[in-house]
């Protein structure tokens, strides 16, 4: 499976555990946002820009993150069909 190059990620998380290859996968096929909507989102945001990161030793690893913990779902998906990076490119949502 390949990801679009735009993600919502819809909290809460049913599984946290696969957080950690959701990342590898998305800087894998080139994800260029990840948005995450929900309660939490803030703590989640985190969690991913360290994942993102990691050590700091590769620059080519790099995602633009968001969060919107008071924001619905529907404003969010907005949100990235109209972030001005990649406008136009398809916008997914994913439940963790």
């Amino acid at each position: 499976m390949v990801y679009a190059p735009k993600i919502v990620l819809q909290l809460p998380l049913s599984n946290p555990d696969l957080l950690d290859d959701f990342v590898e996968a998305c800087i894998r096929d080139g994800v260029v946002l990840i948005a995450i909507v929900g309660e939490g989102a803030s703590k989640v945001d985190d969690i991913i820009d360290e994942l993102v990161v990691g050590d700091a030793s590769d620059p080519s690893r790099f995602i633009t993150t968001s969060f919107h913990p008071d924001e619905t779902l529907e404003e969010v998906m907005e949100f990235a069909r109209m972030w001005e990076r990649d406008l136009g490119q398809p916008v997914e949502l994913v439940k963790l």
